[in-house]
């Protein structure tokens, strides 16, 4: 332990700030590991967030920790007055501990480095968890190590436990009440696969993929049922072969997810949303980086489509299917 470091008194932490300014849905969920780690790390402390856009409202609503939600408007330039307040705010408060999520985002480490606070974790001050932890590079997971390491060297000790999963913290009613929304799409006495065929940019698969797959699914698995989860633009890769679901409200989409046995998709928020309500996921991998954002937990796996045939992804459907 570097004694010139100033130890951290793990009671006095009272508040922390948490900052990732950033809008989308797939990069807010990918935060509530690090939410989790601090809860269980400080269990009296009371969390702020610091983000764009107005996702994380409904992603933290059944965090008891999570006091207030700092944020900036998704588009800035159109809305420099709420803007300002949101960067204003972050002076209101003096904090505990201030931690930036994401150590390439200059709007992170600035936020982290403009917020008052005694203790400040930019993400790039220890790297020593490295070669210790081979999957320290997905983006969930970096910063909970980072902040284990961070902590152990200011007198708190690191924890070894796995890395908290995503989650949404769904509710058993809203489980329930989306369970209803699935059994008007299926026969109730058999399991279900839960397909989302919509990607944006060349994260997207082709129509010609998808059939294919979807094809080689119903001749695979035709004792299942399966349903399409449809994304806000309403449009299916499939031309909606499948009994589909939409809806515009990601805690009854996910909840609708949580009731489905295997959740199959491209690397999307979607992806991301169906891990935070602990279904099995699949993720379809062609052009972003696995390590980096694979699903995890829950018996999730992530796929690479360039050196994986449809014959491998079935393989890898078998195996989680028989783990429910």
């Amino acid at each position: 332990m570097d004694q010139n470091l100033q130890m951290i008194d793990k009671d006095a932490i009272k508040t922390v700030l948490i900052c990732r300014p950033n809008h989308r849905l797939g990069n807010q969920l990918l935060i509530t590991p690090l939410v989790q780690e601090v809860t269980d790390t400080f269990p009296n402390c009371k969390i702020d967030l610091f983000v764009k856009g107005n996702v994380a409202p409904i992603i933290f609503e059944n965090y008891e920790n999570v006091d207030h939600i700092i944020k900036l408007p998704k588009k800035h330039f159109n809305d420099l007055l709420p803007y300002a307040k949101g960067w204003l705010d972050l002076k209101k408060k003096h904090y505990d501990l201030v931690i930036n999520v994401d150590k390439n985002s200059s709007s992170g480490r600035l936020s982290t480095k403009f917020a008052k606070s005694d203790y400040k974790l930019f993400g790039d001050e220890e790297t020593d968890f490295e070669l210790k932890y081979p999957d320290h590079n997905h983006i969930a997971k970096y910063p909970v190590y980072s902040l284990r390491s961070y902590l152990s060297k200011r007198g708190i000790p690191n924890k070894d436990n796995t890395i908290p999963p995503l989650d949404l913290k769904l509710s058993p009613s809203e489980i329930d009440a989306a369970k209803l929304e699935l059994e008007k799409l299926i026969n109730k006495d058999q399991k279900t696969i839960c397909l989302f065929t919509f990607a944006t940019g060349q994260k997207c698969y082709s129509e010609d993929w998808w059939n294919e797959f979807y094809e080689r699914l119903k001749k695979e698995y035709g004792n299942y049922n399966i349903v399409e989860l449809l994304p806000v633009e309403n449009v299916s890769q499939i031309g909606f072969k499948a009994p589909s679901f939409y809806s515009k409200d990601i805690r009854q989409i996910a909840s609708f997810i949580a009731n489905t046995d295997i959740f199959i998709g491209a690397d999307s928020g979607m992806m991301h949303l169906a891990s935070a309500s602990k279904t099995p996921t699949v993720g379809l991998f062609s052009v972003t980086d696995i390590e980096k954002y694979e699903p995890y937990g829950n018996n999730s796996v992530a796929v690479d489509t360039n050196t994986m045939n449809t014959d491998a992804i079935v393989k890898v459907i078998d195996t989680i299917l028989s783990k429910n």
